[in-house]
């Protein structure tokens, strides 16, 4: 468990480092918050009611869709992986690792927006602040698996930028963040209900926490964790 504790610490501190990590875990979403957040809520008052949530599932979706899988790829892509391997490191600790520190990196990023939306544009707070932390942590949980599944299973970068891009655009523009799922069709809304976003930004909202919300985002965690699963035991065969 120490040893574990102290990877964990020192790739913290390797991604804070990270020039693409900090971009996508900080820079562009709080940018996308300052810009849209003013934006939404001159065009669209009722949207201070949601400002909150709409920000946080962006701010996830790129930081660990975006910039986690990079990170990942590189490790069990490059030499990092043989690193492991001739030390009698276990390869997940790698994995375990990264994902603890983009959840605690996303966690500050949503904390931010958490304080910051009611200050800068009147934003709503949640009232039940319990279901809004639980909500968040199981998206986070989820969204960083889905990211995992990402960084270890594709290895050229270009193919890895444009599964990156297929699962975060339709989470953004299908979720019902951006504006109400009942304007889209019916084929679209139900493409967008595929994804976690929408399930996540539901889990957020007042009395939303509950099965009806949390069975999918369930599902999901489990098939990524099989599917880590099973690429790791690939990488050590390789």
């Amino acid at each position: 468990m120490n040893a574990f504790l102290y990877s964990a610490a020192i790739q913290w501190k390797l991604d804070i480092r990270s020039r693409s990590l900090l971009i996508a875990c900080y820079i562009v979403p709080l940018l996308f918050f300052l810009l849209m957040g003013s934006i939404f809520t001159s065009v669209m008052p009722e949207m201070k009611d949601t400002l909150i949530q709409t920000m946080i599932v962006m701010g996830v979706s790129m930081g660990s869709l975006i910039g986690l899988p990079p990170s990942l790829a590189e490790t069990y892509g490059g030499d990092v992986k043989k690193v492991y391997q001739a030390n009698g490191v276990p390869l997940y600790a790698g994995l375990a690792a990264m994902f603890l520190s983009a959840y605690i990196h996303l966690t500050i990023m949503c904390m931010v927006i958490l304080f910051a939306a009611p200050i800068l544009f009147d934003a709503a707070v949640p009232a039940d602040l319990p279901g809004f932390f639980a909500g968040l942590a199981v998206y986070l949980t989820v969204s960083c698996s889905m990211g995992s599944v990402l960084g270890i299973g594709i290895r050229e970068q270009a193919k890895l930028t444009m599964a990156e891009q297929a699962l975060f655009l339709p989470s953004i523009m299908l979720s019902g963040i951006m504006f109400p799922v009942s304007l889209l069709p019916d084929a679209l809304e139900f493409v967008g209900n595929l994804f976690p976003a929408a399930w996540g930004y539901r889990l957020m909202q007042h009395g939303g926490f509950c099965l009806e919300n949390l069975w999918y985002l369930l599902l999901v965690f489990i098939v990524a964790v099989c599917l880590c699963a099973v690429r790791m035991k690939g990488l050590r065969q390789s």
